[in-house]
């Protein structure tokens, strides 16, 4: 079942399966604010409550599953690729960084709805150029941005893709800041919650959180080196922020990308699955103080136009004029 709602204020679109219901905001960033298993009762994303709807439309990279452009941090709010200078709005200014790009906060057209018997299929589309410029006047590229929803009940298949309309690279960095709610049970513990991501390396970050250019084992960081073990890390409790590269990790005796949350008294997982478009990780949880944690993939690293590194390295992409490039993730609970 797929509807059009009202929902604080917005408009929104309602799916549901036999397992999952979703709901998607198409006017702010086309963000999938919530997703949940109704068989298992589990909760996955962070969910804007009736009080939090302003801080909602302010920063909605901290609900549902946003998409950043570019991920994280740019120094100085600017870098330089082929003869361009692009120059973003200083948003931390005590670090004096840009941080987490404007498509998160823009309009998307939907352009699909549809139930079939495999799922429910939703497409949307954010167009940049210079009369739609909510994106362009920092980031000067014609370029479209489908974003496609499956609901079905096995999860949510997600698909982003981009499509350089010009006749010029158009350099590309993206990732998601995805809330995911520590308990995801309802009455659960936060004691009971562990972290698994495919990680490989950490990232040295400087005081305003930019990478130094040099990668250490993670073993160095007892904490973040769980992630990649059996038992995983707590994901709340404790203030924790690291970049690491990506690198599968073994998961029910296979290789796997993504996260994975578990409340162990359960046994209940959400698997958080990526492909191998995503070069990167972030982890940040507010300070640990709240009830949920972000796994936040990126394709490449933070700052990335600025390290004097191997693209193998950064991740740093070009999509070609008239090209596209797409990558896709999947949220499902077992």
């Amino acid at each position: 079942m797929i509807r059009k709602i009202e929902w604080n204020g917005f408009s929104a679109l309602k799916m549901e399966t036999a397992v999952y219901e979703a709901m998607l905001i198409p006017e702010v960033g086309a963000n999938l604010v919530q997703l949940y298993n109704k068989v298992q009762k589990v909760d996955i994303l962070r969910t804007p409550k009736t009080d939090e709807i302003e801080h909602f439309k302010n920063n909605p990279q901290v609900y549902g599953l946003p998409l950043l452009l570019p991920p994280n941090r740019i120094e100085d709010g600017t870098f330089s690729y082929k003869g361009e200078t692009y120059h973003f709005p200083i948003t931390i200014p005590a670090q004096n960084n840009h941080h987490h790009g404007y498509i998160k906060k823009q309009p998307f057209t939907v352009t699909r709805c549809e139930e079939t018997p495999e799922g429910i299929f939703v497409e949307t589309v954010f167009f940049s150029n210079l009369f739609n410029d909510g994106v362009y006047f920092c980031f000067p590229h014609n370029f479209e941005c489908h974003m496609a929803f499956k609901l079905s009940d096995q999860g949510l298949e997600h698909t982003v893709t981009f499509v350089n309309l010009d006749d010029r690279e158009m350099p590309l960095g993206m990732g998601y800041h995805t809330p995911i709610r520590v308990p995801f049970l309802e009455g659960g513990d936060p004691d009971d919650y562990r972290l698994r991501m495919s990680v490989g390396k950490k990232w040295i970050l400087t005081e305003r959180l930019l990478p130094t250019e040099e990668l250490v084992p993670l073993e160095e960081d007892e904490d973040v080196w769980r992630l990649r073990t059996e038992e995983g890390m707590k994901p709340t409790g404790k203030s924790i922020e690291v970049h690491m590269t990506a690198e599968p990790i073994e998961v029910d005796g296979k290789p796997y990308h993504g996260a994975v949350m578990i409340d162990t008294k359960s046994g209940l997982r959400v698997f958080y699955e990526v492909d191998d478009k995503i070069r990167h990780w972030t982890f940040w949880n507010n300070r640990g103080e709240v009830a949920w944690a972000c796994p936040e993939p990126m394709s490449w690293a933070i700052n990335a136009p600025n390290l004097k590194l191997p693209k193998e390295v950064t991740g740093f992409t070009t999509i070609p004029p008239k090209g596209s490039w797409a990558t896709t993730c999947k949220l499902y609970v077992k």
